[in-house]
């Protein structure tokens, strides 16, 4: 079954407009009282003194449309069922309830069951004596020879320009016209790595196979223009940008608008921006709207660029304020300010030193860390957040790329812990970077008072379970350190190896984590997994011998 909150499928529309209306922060909107099967949204502070800016179209691409409908945007929505068109009395009641003698226009997305319902709804109106125009938006680039483009997230821009148009008071004419100067200076393309998921429906298997992304998907989950073998942002960036640019040009100014297809992170839209900004197009990006979801497809794993080439009229126009839910306001486009400040003095002072036999040590332990991302993150997202692998690959990354400059203390041990540590603290994210920080910091000063490397070891350990407040049995990287520390304190590196073995292998039959982010999770889920932590201190050891 599909991933989707509902109650309903019959309601959930309806349901989900009277959500967006009573959580609306202007209190401006109201729904018709006309038919169940009817969902058309107004402004309730609607006088018919301007022009009506009606728009809509298939549910499932919230906010759009009644998150755009409010003071400065549109004047009513028409919301059909998910990813399907409104009807023709829909429409036409939305017509007759907001036009008054300025008329309307209607903007469309370019598809054939929203152009057919909505122009017979306008000829109807027309009959009624209202004055209706229409303009169609087809801003997919995604399908070059397609004589029909469909109308996707590029719509949201037209709504914007319209509605600010009619706002100024606008004849009708001049408002179809400034909109489809809109449509005609429009460009967007999309890309997804999972399409999205409709309720009550099977989930779709296989469509876009791992690591993989389908450029130009549609905005109801049509299959895409292409496949391209890559998920790195930056190559996924220059391949929709380049196509933009084909259509815009290399000179004109732009706004673009950076649209979350609905299921992509925050995170991610964020890096996203960031690669667009530092693209081919950082010369002509004036404006930026977004990161945000504007016009969604449900769930969809996948974002679009939206690029108009901007004029006086269209910046002041999407600079506008408004009362809308939905719209993300735009901004001015600038490199990313940086404040000039003292880096506090390091406590750890190091003079490197050149030792083959630990550099090669060094260098087998961080290989280990690094190869054991994956795994060890698979393990993590079992029992805990899916992220110990990549920390400790961090960590390993950091400390190998000083390895590989030669600037580690490799022939003074204590120098070596003690650096180590404050490393650890710096680049390892979470709990564990200073956890780990403690262990190889405490563990460098015993080393510098002249004990026992494997004495140190424990010490540092014994310092680690102090501040941590995790022991042997809570299921933790623990259980598998402290048996193979006291074993190398015996001068054993192979019963070391083994006895870390045994403790990673021993975790998972715990039922119960005492201590770390495991002990938040419900014991059933721990069954038979074992504590990524204490596999990665396994496979170290292993590396040891290697």
């Amino acid at each position: 079954m599909s991933r989707f909150f509902f109650n309903d499928r019959k309601q959930l529309v309806n349901d989900a407009i009277e959500g967006v209306i009573i959580s609306s922060r202007y209190r401006n909107l109201t729904r018709l009282d006309i038919d169940p099967a009817i969902r058309v949204v107004v402004r309730n502070d609607w006088d018919k003194s301007k022009v009506a800016i009606i728009s809509g179209g298939g549910s499932g691409h919230e906010p759009a449309h009644v998150g755009f409908v409010g003071k400065g945007m549109l004047t009513a929505a028409v919301c059909g069922d998910l990813f399907a068109s409104p009807s023709v009395d829909a429409v036409l009641n939305a017509i007759v309830a907001v036009t008054g003698d300025r008329g309307c226009l209607l903007i469309v997305k370019n598809y054939t069951g929203d152009r057919l319902n909505f122009g017979l709804a306008a000829e109807k109106a027309k009959k009624h004596g209202l004055k209706v125009e229409m303009v169609i938006v087809g801003d997919d680039i995604s399908l070059p020879d397609n004589k029909q483009p469909r109308g996707i997230a590029g719509t949201a821009l037209v709504h914007k320009i319209a509605g600010f148009a009619a706002e100024q008071g606008k004849s009708l004419s001049d408002v179809k016209s400034i909109a489809q100067q809109a449509c005609d200076n429009l460009a967007s393309m999309g890309v997804a790595m999972q399409t999205c998921n409709l309720p009550g429906s099977d989930e779709e298997e296989g469509r876009i196979k791992g690591g993989h992304v389908e450029l130009g998907l549609g905005i109801h989950g049509e299959p895409g223009a292409s496949t391209i073998d890559t998920q790195n942002s930056k190559e996924i960036i220059a391949t929709l940008v380049k196509h933009l640019r084909q259509k815009t040009g290399t000179e004109a100014k732009l706004a673009v608008l950076i649209n979350n297809l609905g299921g992509v992170s925050s995170l991610e839209m964020a890096l996203l921006t960031r690669e667009l900004v530092h693209s081919d197009l950082k010369d002509q990006l004036d404006y930026l709207i977004g990161p945000a979801p504007l016009v969604s497809a449900l769930d969809m794993k996948g974002f679009s660029l939206s690029a108009i080439a901007l004029n006086d009229d269209f910046t002041k126009a999407l600079q506008a304020e408004v009362e809308t839910a939905g719209w993300q306001p735009m901004v001015k486009y600038r490199a990313m300010p940086t404040q000039k400040h003292s880096l506090l003095r390091r406590d750890v002072e190091i003079t490197p030193s050149d030792n083959a036999a630990a550099k090669a040590l060094v260098a087998s332990i961080t290989k280990t860390l690094i190869e054991q991302e994956n795994h060890l993150n698979a393990l993590d997202a079992k029992v805990g957040d899916g992220d110990t692998g990549s920390t400790f690959a961090e960590g390993a990354r950091d400390i190998a790329q000083l390895n590989d400059s030669g600037k580690l203390p490799l022939n003074d041990p204590a120098a070596l812990l003690e650096l180590v540590g404050d490393r650890l603290a710096t680049v390892m994210g979470g709990s564990s970077g200073v956890l780990m920080s403690i262990f190889f910091t405490a563990a460098g000063q015993k080393v510098g008072e002249q004990k026992p490397l494997p004495e140190a070891l424990l010490f540092g350990l014994e310092q680690m379970k102090r501040y941590g407040g995790a022991d042997l049995g809570d299921r933790t990287l623990i259980d598998a350190l402290q048996p193979a520390l006291e074993a190398l304190r015996d001068k054993d590196l192979k019963a070391a190896v083994k006895a870390a073995q045994e403790g990673a292998d021993a975790t998972a039959q715990m039922q119960k984590a005492n201590a770390g982010r495991s002990s938040y999770v419900n014991s059933g889920n721990l069954d038979g997994v074992k504590d990524p932590g204490a596999v990665a201190v396994a496979e170290v050891f292993a590396a040891l011998v290697k």
